[in-house]
């Protein structure tokens, strides 16, 4: 598996917690010294174990949130 660094810039929000101690939480992160993304994804407590997720840049997440609007 190749080796991955990443920051925690910002930390937004929970989005919940499901029963296992996980949370979903919004972040901005800058993965391998690149662009701070949004990022949505499971984190363990200690934030030392990430689950699948996805990460955002400035455009898709401007799109994102047209897209939410719409449907609101």
């Amino acid at each position: 598996m190749a080796k991955f660094e990443y920051e925690i810039v910002q930390h937004l929000g929970k989005l919940g917690e499901p029963n296992n101690g996980w949370q979903i939480e919004v972040n901005i992160i800058k993965w391998n010294g690149n662009k701070p993304k949004l990022d949505i994804r499971k984190w363990n407590r200690e934030k030392e174990q990430m689950g699948k997720g996805i990460s955002l840049n400035d455009d898709e997440w401007g799109e994102l949130l047209e897209l939410l609007e719409e449907h609101r």
